[in-house]
């Protein structure tokens, strides 16, 4: 709206019309946009707490406005792993070091989801129809066939692996969220701290009831969370190879 004033410039009263400012064009809504929010909302509230409307708030408009790109919840899911799995960068099989190869592409895949925390969680129950997570698939698929592993192995070995590493992601997520509410509850703590406590509360199970455990406290809580991921990994593949040789 304009604004007037009014001057008295000698014997003469002088009215000035100031116009109202032009408000700035907002900025084009697209998929990207939204893409970038939710996953921007996944590091900083975690997956749960992102939707349709936390996005539409952010980006000043409607929900309504995003069904216009994104046709649902399930589909942002769909555009958001697409998009982080294109980081990944895939090359060709070599039948000498497949098995290393396959490794490497999960280790890749959890370091996305690492840099994309909450993001893993988007790749549950989801069946990928995208360019990214089909790219991957591919390249897995490949490398099986290049190790000699037959095709319906292959498929259920990755939809295994897959979910291990997203599991993987999803348990340092939950980890990542307890923290951050401890912290703002004035308590935080550290790693080295819940170890510590778990170590001492299989330490003090009774004898009689759970001796193994007791004895076994220091090895339960052993090893990085990397130490137990290249486990979890070897296992997967190393099983996937001697399964396969029996077929």
């Amino acid at each position: 709206m304009a604004t007037e004033k009014t001057f008295q410039l000698g014997p003469v009263k002088v009215r000035v019309t100031t116009p109202e400012a032009a408000a700035e064009p907002k900025e084009r809504l697209t998929r990207d946009r939204i893409v970038d929010v939710a996953l921007a909302q996944m590091r900083e509230r975690g997956y749960e707490a992102v939707s349709m409307r936390s996005i539409a708030k952010e980006l000043g408009t409607g929900p309504a406005s995003l069904y216009a790109h994104v046709a649902n919840r399930d589909e942002l899911d769909s555009l958001v792993i697409d998009r982080i799995t294109r980081l990944i960068d895939i090359s060709a099989p070599d039948p000498d070091r497949w098995d290393e190869q396959l490794k490497q592409g999960m280790r890749d895949l959890l370091a996305v989801f690492r840099a994309h925390p909450g993001s893993a969680r988007a790749t549950l129950g989801m069946i990928p129809t995208l360019e990214g997570p089909l790219a991957n698939a591919e390249a897995m698929m490949a490398l099986c066939r290049a190790g000699g592993i037959p095709d319906q192995h292959a498929a259920w070995a990755a939809d295994v692996l897959a979910l291990y590493v997203a599991s993987v992601a999803v348990e340092e997520d939950v980890w990542t969220e307890r923290a951050k509410a401890a912290a703002a509850a004035g308590r935080p703590y550290t790693e080295e701290e819940v170890v510590t406590a778990v170590y001492e509360h299989f330490r003090s199970l009774p004898e009689d009831r759970f001796p193994v455990l007791r004895s076994m406290a220091g090895v339960l809580t052993s090893g990085s969370g990397d130490d137990r991921f290249e486990f979890g990994l070897t296992l997967l593949v190393e099983g996937l190879k001697a399964v396969s040789a029996k077929a």
